[in-house]
């Protein structure tokens, strides 16, 4: 009977200096993943927002004969020039297709069918802010101005001329302070600007324009430093209309 005894009092010292089990295996367990956002939940199911625009696209069609259509990509600056198309284009053909927050490697993904399937005469391009934002993760500027030249080379094979727009000036992001971007947006569009005169494109110039003694966006143009207010896009409108009919003087 002893080693019995000694042995259910064996037992019953482990138990009392262990912890609970359950609490055991409970600490071993991965803490559950944290729920995602709407917007993390549309970045898995549709990263580069191929859906924004589909259904547009489909109401649209083709240009009507001797139509010169213009597409205008890019980001939310971009996408704010939609709502000023009928009062400072009346009657233009042009059409957006920006999305906010999206990168070049968003755009040139969606390039295909939010621009070279609507046959338009010249695509106005303006990306790269939202990269050097790291919207998307770490961008370099090699990558980004490889993702504007094959944006450019797509719609150069298809017909399509091409406007290449400088990032607007911006000394800081308000969602993420402390990158320190406008040195790298002046070099950005100093690529562009070269490229744009090597390969038959039109460099379109707002930062010039707009940009203040800090190389960051003038306060009466932008509220928070990086997307036009009213008077922003009234100073924008004749750059871009200067710009895209030389484009169209250049069509073959």
């Amino acid at each position: 009977m002893l080693p019995s005894r000694v042995l259910l009092l064996s037992l019953g010292a482990l138990l009392v200096l262990s912890p609970d089990s359950s609490a055991a295996q409970a600490s071993s367990q991965p803490s559950p993943s944290p729920k995602r956002t709407v917007d993390e939940e549309r970045l898995r199911a549709d990263w580069a927002n191929l859906a924004r625009y589909r259904a547009d696209n489909a109401v649209l069609g083709a240009p009507a004969a001797g139509e010169q259509r213009v597409v205008f990509m890019g980001n939310s600056i971009t996408e704010g020039w939609a709502r000023y198309f009928p009062t400072m284009f009346p009657g233009k053909p042009y059409v957006g297709r920006g999305i906010g927050g999206q990168t070049t490697p968003q755009m040139l993904v969606r390039f295909r069918q939010d621009v070279i399937a609507l046959k338009p005469a010249v695509v106005v391009i303006l990306a790269g802010t939202n990269d050097i934002a790291g919207n998307t993760g770490a961008s370099t500027l090699e990558m980004i101005e490889d993702n504007l030249a094959s944006m450019a080379e797509l719609a150069k094979a298809n017909g399509i001329a091409v406007v290449l727009s400088s990032v607007l000036p911006v000394f800081d992001y308000p969602w993420r302070p402390g990158l320190e971007p406008a040195p790298k947006i002046v070099a950005l569009n100093a690529w562009m600007k070269q490229y744009a005169a090597a390969h038959g494109a039109v460099y379109l110039d707002y930062h010039s324009a707009m940009a203040d003694a800090r190389q960051g966006m003038r306060a009466d143009l932008a509220g928070d430093g990086v997307h036009p207010n009213d008077k922003g896009y009234g100073l924008m409108a004749p750059l871009v209309e200067r710009a895209i009919a030389e484009a169209l003087r250049a069509r073959p």
